[in-house]
């Protein structure tokens, strides 16, 4: 390809150039018109990056223009209704009519395959309650026997996202959002930027592995600057992150290309490098020491709910983060289960795609834990995994969860596209990029409105759906008023594909469920590795 470009090259110049001569006039133009790709040609023949650029001049960019447009061409052109992923159109329609605030009925019935495998749906009552006679905001109350000011949290909540990850009007947005529908808006653990206490909106301060905004200058937490953290009034918890749903057991990601100055300032690092989060907590090794990492933080949290988020991953880990809860009596007053398709940012392929526990496995096993141990009652459990419809909510309800997180969802109300470059610093909607000129068409006083809508019109509609099930609060969801069809001919409750331990039953070996018993003698409360009596060392 290389000999015939040159040979193609020079009978075209010589052509044109004779024609441009002899003819003259409107001649000279395909000469003109020519000349930048011949240049483009050799350039490519000398300086090309990649072989297939070096082989195929000019032609061979093509290949990467493709590559580029395929995830839009795909998403517009080639994918179903219900088949698009990480959210699937359907679901994605849902969030931007509500968030515009107009209906979001669908026509003619449903495009879901009701006798394929996996289809889910919820049980109703043949003696449904009004709608319009129930409480259409209902409130979860957050806070145990130890805490001084407990929380009124929403159902729906919006889950972690950094400044950093996120453009400065999108956490505005997402705080004035959160401000006019009186829910709560979790910082990330990028520490708490101007853009989040912009609109007075509920704060969820995130402390994550790299202490940002309660750092010393080696990087380890800081007690007083916490305390100064959690006395800010819009401020109503913190969170502690031990791992998250994208990249559980890596550490969070900030690219220096969205690592400005303003955002170093306000983590405590050097601008305009790759922040790279350690994996692990400085601060403690041990489920005894997660615990009373706990109480430190609870010592200065101003008398405010303390929790701790995680994606699930060695079940006896888990095991033994209850166990020392047990032991010490020291227990968060939430914790947050992030599931292993969560995400918004950037993460390995190998992390996005096979760590960590799914969403409603994790969820399932972490709610049964608590109940073993005869905790749930003092705990409150947040759950967050690719919730964006109200059916979503419900079946984290009847899973074992007693609040929602979103994140993907909130983005959409913003007027994310899914363009899939939240990576790259290029968003076209200015979500997730620093770009000025991208970010600017990002209408902050617009986008919040439309992400008070989202919210208003999901929490609504869950509760639609809890009257149509006859109950009241999202509490009173149980798991076998769920339905998934494992086969063509055999339906499971989630009851039966998750069955429910009963309260106390993981607090003696006697009566510890037979699928626990193994990871349960292998959790000890001084260190998350196996205990040594049960697992010896090769």
């Amino acid at each position: 390809m290389r000999k015939q470009f040159i040979i193609f090259s020079l009978v075209v110049l010589l052509l044109s150039l004779m024609a441009g001569i002899f003819r003259g006039g409107w001649y000279w133009l395909p000469l003109f018109l020519l000349t930048p790709f011949l240049l483009l040609g050799y350039y490519d023949l000398i300086f090309g990056k990649t072989s297939i650029i070096r082989n195929f001049p000019v032609v061979g960019r093509m290949r990467y223009l493709m590559e580029e447009l395929r995830p839009k061409i795909y998403q517009y052109f080639v994918e179903s209704d219900t088949g698009g992923t990480p959210i699937n159109r359907v679901d994605r329609e849902t969030a931007y009519q509500r968030s515009d605030g107009i209906a979001d009925t669908d026509p003619f019935g449903t495009q879901a395959l009701v006798y394929s495998e996996g289809y889910e749906w919820m049980n109703h009552s043949v003696n449904p309650i009004n709608f319009y006679e129930m409480n259409h905001h209902p409130k979860v109350l957050i806070g145990g026997s130890k805490c001084e000011k407990p929380y009124e949290a929403s159902v729906l909540n919006i889950s972690a996202m950094s400044y950093g990850s996120l453009s400065n009007r999108a956490i505005a947005a997402l705080n004035g959002g959160a401000a006019i529908g009186n829910f709560a808006h979790n910082t990330g653990e990028g520490g708490i930027a101007p853009y989040h206490t912009e609109f007075g909106g509920d704060l969820i301060y995130q402390v994550g592995t790299g202490y940002f905004g309660c750092r010393t200058p080696e990087g380890n937490f800081d007690a007083e600057l916490f305390k100064d953290q959690m006395k800010r009034p819009t401020v109503k918890m913190a969170e502690l992150k031990l791992s998250q749903g994208a990249k559980p057991g890596h550490g969070g990601i900030l690219p220096a290309s969205k690592n400005t100055e303003e955002i170093a300032a306000i983590r405590g690092i050097v601008p305009h490098t790759d922040v790279l989060s350690p994996p692990f907590h400085k601060m403690f090794d041990t489920p005894e020491g997660l615990c009373e990492m706990i109480q430190l933080m609870r010592d200065n949290a101003n008398g405010k709910p303390v929790g701790f988020k995680l994606c699930i991953g060695n079940k006896r880990e888990f095991m033994a983060i209850c166990k020392a809860m047990k032991k010490t009596n020291i227990l968060p007053d939430f914790i947050a289960i992030d599931g292993g398709e969560g995400g918004t940012g950037a993460a390995p392929p190998e992390f996005a795609d096979s760590v960590g526990t799914p969403f409603r496995d994790g969820l399932a096993f972490g709610v049964d834990c608590l109940k073993g141990f005869d905790l749930k009652d003092e705990i409150k459990v947040f759950a967050g995994g690719k919730i964006v419809s109200s059916f979503h909510m419900f079946r984290a309800f009847a899973i074992g969860a007693d609040v929602c997180y979103s994140a993907r969802a909130m983005m959409l109300a913003l007027g994310c596209i899914q363009a899939l470059e939240c990576n790259l610093n290029t968003c076209p909607t200015g979500v997730t990029t620093h770009k000025k000129n991208l970010v600017k068409g990002l209408i902050v006083n617009d986008k919040k409105e439309k992400v008070a809508n989202y919210h208003r019109l999901t929490v609504e509609s869950l509760v639609e759906l809890l009257a149509a099930a006859g109950i009241q609060h999202p509490s009173e969801i149980q798991r076998d008023m769920l339905n998934r069809r494992v086969f063509m001919n055999l339906v499971k409750n989630y009851e039966e594909i998750y069955p429910s331990v009963a309260v106390g039953s993981m607090l003696n070996e006697a009566t510890v469920p037979e699928q626990y018993l193994r990871d349960w003698k292998l959790a000890t409360p001084e260190s998350f590795r196996p205990n040594s009596n049960e697992y010896p060392a090769s």
